[in-house]
């Protein structure tokens, strides 16, 4: 593993970069309801994503400038799912400015890695942004910087504090990770952090993901209560008041 700042010379266009939004998952925690394809102030949580990462007008701090109206961070987008979700979420994400791709899962409920061996292998671009359906407020400047601090390496992922890794806000070089995912599923490890050993990465430390943006960029919406303080923070933001008035400052 390396830290710190890419290697001299190495670069990485953004117009290389796919973007994979993680959407397989059972959501056992948010009841009988698809969380993928549900409302968050009338958006369809997926969508909301999808979003930011293609400049859609979602002007929600941290990164609500990019998000709201700036260029797309990524290129194409690549949907993970399981069959049965496909065309709801397809409904979803109608009119969507970038070309995008189905990395659907041909047997369910193998995890988060199978998920993402299963983006990166749909991908077209070198270099994936991995990113779950259940990160409303993902700032897509700050995984456009991922993106910088990943070139020439297999993976750049954050992690807050001494925390684990931000593992679904991460960007990874398609073919490794694929293939250490392979090999994890092989031998029946199904812990995220297990094809992750096995590349050269960068970790971006806390220090310098609070420079960049602030925390609430890895908030999940996990149960009902948790959207329902997203759908505050979003009308918030809206209206200009409170704790999410318009500047990413106020998004700590």
């Amino acid at each position: 593993m390396t830290t710190g700042a890419s290697p001299a010379g190495a670069s990485l266009t953004e117009a290389t970069l796919t973007g994979a939004v993680l959407a397989g998952g059972r959501s056992t925690r948010f009841g009988d309801r698809d969380k993928a394809v549900a409302p968050l102030a009338g958006v369809p949580m997926v969508r909301r994503v999808a979003d930011r990462l293609v400049g859609a007008d979602d002007p929600i701090p941290p990164g609500a400038d990019r998000a709201a109206g700036g260029d797309p961070v990524v290129d194409e987008l690549v949907i993970n799912c399981r069959p049965d979700q496909r065309a709801a979420i397809a409904d979803a994400l109608s009119g969507l400015p970038v070309p995008l791709r189905w990395a659907v899962d041909e047997e369910p409920d193998l995890g988060p890695v199978a998920g993402i061996r299963n983006a990166c292998r749909a991908a077209a671009g070198e270099y994936v942004a991995v990113v779950a359906c259940d990160m409303p407020f993902v700032d897509p400047g700050f995984l456009a910087g991922l993106a910088a601090d990943a070139a020439g390496r297999e993976a750049a992922i954050p992690r807050l504090d001494d925390r684990w890794l931000q593992t679904t806000q991460a960007v990874y070089r398609a073919e490794p990770m694929a293939a250490a995912c392979d090999r994890a599923l092989a031998r029946g490890d199904r812990k995220v952090l297990a094809p992750i050993e096995e590349l050269d990465r960068t970790v971006v430390d806390d220090a310098e993901i609070r420079e960049r943006t602030t925390e609430r960029t890895f908030t999940n919406v996990n149960t009902d209560a948790e959207l329902a303080e997203a759908e505050t923070a979003i009308g918030e933001a809206l209206s200009g008041s409170g704790s999410g008035s318009g500047s990413d400052a106020d998004a700590r």
